[in-house]
């Protein structure tokens, strides 16, 4: 049970009692000398830290031949087929390798990028949604899931679709290097005149990059790098592994339009030397002159290259540019910015311009201009009649901020401005309290002595940073549980971002369950004629009759329609109504949101029925579950599904309505799969329900004495693909083994001799591009593949994933599964199937990222494909994954003191709408480096770091991503170091907001993705890496650091009330073995599963009561359930477990752990700050740290 508490040294004086409880072997708590009491030492001291359809039928078995049936496609599919199929993956075909896919290194940037396997053609990140009890922001005066009424006026003019599609074009990147610091990343700008029509889904790589970069500062040293050539392969967002990564000098034309031909800056300035003063350096630094050979230096910035093309920066207000605009216009519509329905004829598959659409032009040019930005007038001039607009100045009229007032008409909402307004009030109630710089020092910039003060961490969960705004923009601002910014606080520059060696990028969840959402149903969705963004709160109304638009500040005209408020039945109040009073809303679309008619839902589950499969017993579990949750499908009265089976040969199952029983068709030839019937294969769910029953009782028992060894999932899948080609939808893949027949047969590439090795991971990457371009395929024929492994022997993860990657569908792991050995994977099976065969979802989606004028999005992480520079096509779309997004500062952001990011998913429901959810996020602008920091949202900023070292893992290596998160913390520290006075160097010291900045980096590099040292399955490893793209913030930092609480006390003292319910709040403890205690029984929270540890000297009231047994002893090792004890430290338990498990969608399972239970190794490495073999205790690592800045 490890070494005993007298092996344990620790340091006298540090204020710390000596543990109850030792660690395991190689498992050492270690507590580091105290320092001296400072003024802060007395701020941290507390210890904180139904029954189903059972009728078996006889299954007719056929073997079908090719020879028997005519194996031509069902019938016509609904795209074109792909540029790539049948290609081999060296073709001449040119594969877009997004720029977002690598971080590149570059000497003015201080986080590089590579190219990525993990992400999809821009490094990417996928939207989900989060759960019901976090939505009640939206302070709507309504019911829930109100509709509003559509209002009869006199309709506009309808316009032309945009028919252009636009494509995404970067210059693929990869930096050889010497020392690797922290990430970054590049997006190259493509002029106009060279992009390409490509059919949509496939991009074109294209040597331009942009040049006239600023000088950046450096976080490395000794570094290198190349312009890489461009490699000619099918490629959306990495480069497979059959491809050799290296670099190759270049030259290549630096253009950027407008700007002229220079080459990058190659200027640094490393934190490893003297640091000048910050406040002395510029807010921007002029181009240097380069040679393209050094233009991608090794260095980590934050967002330093711009792509244009993903900028949010509009056209000319001029409404003769209309037609220009029309080529970039974003997914959602068709139509103009009050777009009404129309009879326009859209293009198939054409999203960019689905959703931009045309503007109809109701008055000419030279009869009616488009008015220019409005111009502050003075008081004198008059209002207009019967209306009165409050007094908030819009941000791009920013001046040198006035002293705080109170908005001058609080009848009214401060979203909006009088017309016309004097001078003297701008800003004024937008800027409350908004310089940091002349009040009193805010509470996340108090200095933190990191080495001193060891109890940093809070009693509770760390909540979101509050944005610096008044209170009526921060009531009006969109829940940190969709939308979340690394920095609250948007710094003014790119300069003064480099500065604070800090990411800025989003976390999105877009498509969580909210309980109170606003749909608008109406024939006019208002949106700007620029930029196209979707009217919100933080617009301006100029007068009753014209609005601003918050980020391209375009003045736009209100449509007639837009008068009418349906909550107040009132007309004339165009500022009350729902879609500016919230920042989450969804419409639902017209026809002219769509390419085509809404598609059915259609299921398709591909089982595995090897004898590997039929041995691990999984089929029992998944066909229960069907039929328990047939009727909760999602979907209408059209729903179809089907059901595929393989091994060696392929099955498919004819259920059409009319047959006495399911029959099953056999094809053989694995090699030239074709689909026998297959009109018959796909059926509606209603009108064959009975059949499906039939089907799912006998299945279990149809291959319980199969000998087949071999798994055929490549042809398995080419089948599914033709089934499902015509309407699109879900393929569900169950898989328990490596594949090894047909095409997409897979070898072992693991060496378990190397899962504890500190030096080289290999095979993080795909081993084959088979999955990927089927992948692809999928995604232009809209169907989503969601993959189910079920393996107790390495099964190439790295390869298999990227059917569910590149095809926006999500991944299960279920390592070492066994219906009857492990217990606790069997149970999670079946309650994550639950909620994957209920949760809502969208079909056909398509999302995009707008922000203010100035910024620019270049990177993306996730599980989609990305159709154009900033247009991801999601075939699917789920409440349970997220997103993230890197950014970067394009121009100044000194004329304006708000900017403003929005996010729109426009997606097909179950139900056959068409739907467009809108996220609209503010957030100020800063101009001191302080004031950076005190808005550094810590668990966003680590998110987006783990994001980018897993893109790192994949095209460099595990160590220079293990080192770049290092450098992450360094540098960013040393910043602020630099920015403080009288510091010591025996100081370690961080601002408050980032206090918990090294230990969740720590517990980063301890986690299964990035720990090296310690066995790690490579599968175990890919599968975490995949978790760190896909999941969203609120569950990826438990996977991260988990949450450990004592709950053998817990007291009616401090709890919560929730629905009539109980809930006691213990205080969250310190993951270190100090904490434990042979006394008592502890819960860790690791998002996906609890661990109850119990210690051996535990009450033997609480095993009583809360476990069920006499004693100690007596506990199983296999414990998952908790009985239900008539005794209040039961029901304390039971309601502290399941409030835990209300908060997220996918219920964790409980695993009872004791001293003997070989799972204690599992809970054991989960204690971060405890040193182990192979890696630092915290202390240890904040001595690193301070090492490091020091030298």
């Amino acid at each position: 049970s490890g070494p005993m508490q007298s092996q344990t040294q620790f340091p006298s004086g540090y204020g710390s009692h000596l543990p109850n409880y030792s660690a395991p072997s190689g498992h050492y708590s270690q507590v580091p000398n105290k320092a001296a009491a400072s003024h802060l030492d007395n701020q941290y001291r507390a210890s904180y830290y139904p029954s189903y359809y059972s009728a078996p039928a006889q299954n007719l078995m056929a073997s079908v031949g090719s020879n028997m049936l005519n194996a031509q496609e069902s019938q016509q599919l609904y795209n074109n087929t792909p540029p790539h199929t049948g290609a081999s993956s060296d073709s001449p075909v040119q594969g877009a390798i997004s720029s977002a896919s690598y971080l590149h290194m570059s000497a003015q940037q201080s986080y590089s990028a590579f190219d990525n396997h993990y992400s999809t053609s821009v490094s990417s990140s996928v939207a989900s949604q989060g759960f019901p009890y976090n939505s009640d922001h939206y302070a709507m005066p309504m019911v829930s899931g109100a509709m509003y009424p559509n209002v009869s006026y006199p309709p506009v003019a309808a316009g032309s679709v945009y028919g252009q599609t636009f494509t995404s074009q970067s210059l693929p990147a990869v930096g050889q290097f010497k020392e690797t610091n922290a990430f970054s990343s590049q997006s190259t700008s493509v002029p106009r005149s060279l992009q390409q029509h490509v059919p949509v889904g496939y991009n074109t790589t294209l040597a331009t990059v942009s040049s006239a970069q600023s000088v950046q500062d450096n976080l490395s040293r000794n570094l290198t790098g190349s312009v890489a050539k461009v490699n000619n392969q099918i490629n959306t967002g990495g480069i497979d592994s059959s491809q050799p990564v290296h670099s190759v000098s270049q030259n290549v034309p630096f253009t950027k339009p407008g700007v002229g031909t220079s080459a990058s800056s190659a200027v640094m300035s490393s934190v490893r030397s003297p640091a000048p003063s910050l406040s002395s350096q510029p807010p921007s630094s002029p181009s240097v002159t380069q040679s393209p050979e050094l233009a991608l230096q090794e260095g980590m910035q934050y967002g330093g290259y711009v792509n244009n093309q993903a900028s949010s920066a509009p056209a000319p207000l001029s409404s003769s540019s209309d037609d220009e605009e029309e080529d970039e216009e974003d997914e959602e519509a068709a139509l103009d910015s009050s777009s009404t329905t129309s009879s326009a004829s859209p293009v198939l598959n054409n999203y960019d311009a689905l959703e931009g659409g045309g503007y109809p032009e109701t008055r000419s040019v030279t009869s009616s201009p488009v008015p220019a930005p409005s111009v502050l007038q003075t008081s004198k001039a008059s209002k207009p009649f019967g209306y009165g607009y409050p007094a908030l100045q819009p941000g791009y009229q920013n001046a040198t901020p006035p002293t705080p007032v109170q908005p001058s008409n609080p009848g009214h909402h401060p979203g909006y401005q009088h017309y016309p307004q004097a001078c003297v009030n701008q800003l004024s109630s937008s800027l409350g309290g908004l310089s940091l710089q002349h009040s009193q020092q805010p509470e996340s910039l108090r200095p933190v002595n990191l080495t001193h003060d060891r109890n940093i961490l809070p009693v509770s969960s760390v909540p979101a940073p509050v944005p610096n705004l008044n209170s009526d923009l921060r009531k009006l601002n969109c829940s940190p549980d969709s939308f979340r910014c690394t920095l609250t606080n948007i710094p003014q520059t790119q300069a003064l971002l480099n500065k604070a060696k800090l990411p800025l990028g989003l976390l999105l969840h877009p498509f969580r369950d909210l309980t109170q959402l606003p749909v608008i149903t109406s024939s006019t969705i208002v949106r700007c004629r620029s930029c196209r963004t979707y009217i919100n709160p933080f617009v301006s109304f100029i007068d009753q009759r014209r609005w601003k638009c918050n980020l391209c500040y375009r003045v736009n005209d209100v449509p007639e329609e837009f008068m009418y408020n349906p909550l107040t039945r009132s007309y004339g109040e165009p500022h009350k109504r729902p879609e500016v009073q919230n920042s989450t809303v969804e419409f639902i679309a017209s026809s002219d949101y769509m390419l085509r008619p809404p598609q059915p839902a259609v299921y398709l589950f591909v089982l595995d029925v090897s004898h590997n499969a039929v041995e691990a017993g999984y089929l029992t579990i998944v066909c229960q579950s069907l039929l328990e949750n047939l009727d909760k499908l999602p979907g209408d009265s059209r729903t179809r599904i089907g059901f595929i089976t393989f091994d060696s040969t392929v099955q498919f199952y004819n259920l059409q309505e009319g047959l006495s029983q399911p029959q099953m068709l056999i094809v053989s030839d694995i090699d030239d799969v074709f689909l026998p019937t297959p009109d018959s294969l796909l059926v509606n769910l209603h009108e064959s329900k009975e059949l499906i029953k039939d089907l799912l009782n006998a299945l279990p028992n149809m291959f319980t004495n199969t000998r087949e060894t071999h798994s055929a999932l490549g042809p398995a899948l080419q089948a599914a693909f033709k089934l499902m080609s015509p309407t699109g939808g879900r393929i569900s893949v169950f898989q328990t083994q490596l594949p090894s027949l047909g095409a997409g047969l897979l070898h072992s590439r693991e060496d378990p001799n190397q899962r504890s090795s500190t030096k080289v991971v290999q095979h993080l990457g795909p081993a084959t591009d088979f999955y990927k371009k089927l992948a692809l395929d999928c995604s232009g024929q809209q169907t989503a593949v969601d993959l189910f492994l079920l393996s107790s022997q390495y099964s190439d993860l790295a390869s298999l994933a990227c059917m569910s990657k590149y095809s926006a569908g999500c991944i299960y792991y279920y390592p070492s599964f066994h219906r009857s050995h492990n217990p606790a994977q069997a149970e999670k099976l079946q309650k994550d199937l639950k909620r994957y065969l209920t949760r809502k979802i969208g079909f056909e989606a398509v999302m995009r990222i707008r922000c203010t004028k100035g910024l620019s999005i270049h990177t993306f992480h996730g599980n989609f494909f990305v159709r154009s520079t900033d247009l991801l096509s999601l075939a699917n779309v789920n409440p349970d994954a997220g997103f993230a997004v890197q950014m970067s500062i394009e121009e100044s952001l000194t004329d304006t003191s708000l900017v403003c990011f929005q996010t729109a998913l426009l997606y097909t429901s179950s139900k056959g709408e068409r739907r467009i959810r809108v996220h609209t996020l503010c957030l100020p602008v800063v101009s001191s480096l302080s004031d950076v920091y005190a808005g550094a949202d810590v668990q966003a900023v680590v998110c987006l770091l783990a994001n980018m070292a897993v893109d790192r893992s994949v095209s460099s290596s595990l160590a220079d991503a293990r080192d770049a998160l290092v450098n992450a913390v360094v540098d960013s520290l040393a910043a602020y170091m630099s920015t403080a006075s009288n510091l010591q160097q025996s100081m370690l010291i961080a601002p408050n907001s980032l206090k918990l900045f090294p230990l969740y980096i720590l517990a980063l590099l301890k986690q299964k993705a990035f720990r090296t040292g310690t066995s790690t399955r490579l599968d175990d490893r890919v599968y975490a890496m995949c978790q760190m793209k896909s999941q969203p913030l609120v569950h990826l930092m438990k996977m991260i650091h988990p949450n450990l609480y004592r709950i053998d006390k817990l007291t009616d003292e401090s709890t919560i009330h929730v629905n009539d319910r109980v809930v006691p709040q213990p205080p969250l403890q310190k993951l270190s073995a100090e904490k434990l205690t042979r006394e008592g029984a502890f819960l860790m929270d690791c998002g996906s599963i609890f661990y109850l540890w119990i210690g051996k000297n535990c009450d033997s009231n609480f095993i009583k009561d809360v476990l069920g047994y006499p004693n100690y002893a007596s506990v199983p090792q296999k414990m998952t359930q908790l009985p239900e004890v008539d005794a209040p430290s039961s029901e304390r338990t039971r309601s502290f477990i399941s409030w835990l498990r209300d908060s997220r969608p996918l219920s964790p399972v409980l695993q009872v752990i004791k001293d003997e239970n070989p799972a204690k190794t599992d809970f054991f490495q989960h204690l971060i700050e405890d040193r182990t073999e192979a890696a630092f205790s915290y202390y240890e690592f904040l001595l690193n740290i301070q090492q490091q800045i020091c030298k």
